[in-house]
């Protein structure tokens, strides 16, 4: 089965944490001499947001929209015997292992969307994105974008597929559409939506989905609290963003109406 092509490296370096995020990510340096956001695995939502940080970005990504370069993150054990903040102690503690990082874009500044410009087909194509990834944390209160070098850039996917917190119920997601994108922050200059529809439709199909969802690390499907197995979840995810994708007009027409 093909997987994308993600690097693997070593964090070196914890340089400081980011309170603005719930989950305190922190910025580190790795081997490859580049600083990253950290997303930590023992952070709140565990695996699971790094699971949807990654499948979101990716997908993002596939439809030609800006994200940092993702990247998996070996964390030894040696950081949180330095650490003097007991909080971020315990957080690197329960990390230890393959985390997630995504490029740091130094200078960056947070997208104001009573200032910063977007174009109608990229704020068309992220509202569907967001409506096919189910994901409810892209606000005007929480806009997770960002400006950098005169672009606009898409971080923080980690509250997609809130379905995965419950995996006895995820299949009546199934029938579902998403009436939460009415709080999406580029919902009102989303005027392209049927034509982003088609551009997604056909840069995405099940293979690159496929593709994504084999690329996501066996470590962060196994957890003993699950009813599912590793590839139970992966064939999950597959079967829910093919069967969002088979239903993109439903989704255009829902936003539509709520703009």
């Amino acid at each position: 089965m093909n997987k994308i092509d993600i690097r693997t490296v070593n964090v070196v370096q914890y340089i400081y944490p980011l309170r603005e995020g719930g989950s305190l990510p922190a910025i580190v340096k790795a081997d490859d001499g580049f600083q990253y956001v950290l997303k930590f695995r023992g952070a709140g939502q565990g695996k699971k947001a790094l699971i949807a940080e990654f499948i979101g970005g990716e997908l993002a990504r596939a439809i030609g929209l800006n994200v940092p370069e993702l990247v998996f993150m070996n964390l030894d054990n040696s950081f949180s015997k330095t650490e003097p903040d007991e909080e971020i102690q315990d957080l690197l503690k329960f990390s230890v292992g393959l985390n997630l990082g995504l490029h740091f874009l130094s200078s960056a500044i947070t997208f104001d969307p009573l200032v910063s410009k977007v174009d109608a087909n990229t704020a068309s194509k992220i509202v569907l994105l967001d409506s096919i990834t189910s994901n409810i944390d892209r606000t005007a209160k929480n806009t997770n974008l960002l400006h950098w070098n005169h672009e606009l850039w898409i971080i923080d996917n980690g509250a997609s597929f809130y379905f995965h917190h419950n995996w006895e119920t995820w299949k009546n997601h199934l029938t579902r559409t998403f009436p939460l994108i009415k709080d999406h922050v580029l919902l009102q200059k989303a005027t392209h939506l049927t034509e982003a529809a088609k551009e997604i439709k056909h840069l995405i199909n099940e293979e690159k989905i496929t593709e994504i969802v084999s690329s996501i690390p066996e470590d962060w499907l196994l957890s003993e609290s699950d009813s599912l197995s590793p590839t139970e979840m992966r064939d999950a995810y597959i079967q829910y963003l093919n069967t969002r994708l088979s239903k993109i007009d439903l989704l255009v027409k829902e936003a539509e109406d709520a703009r």
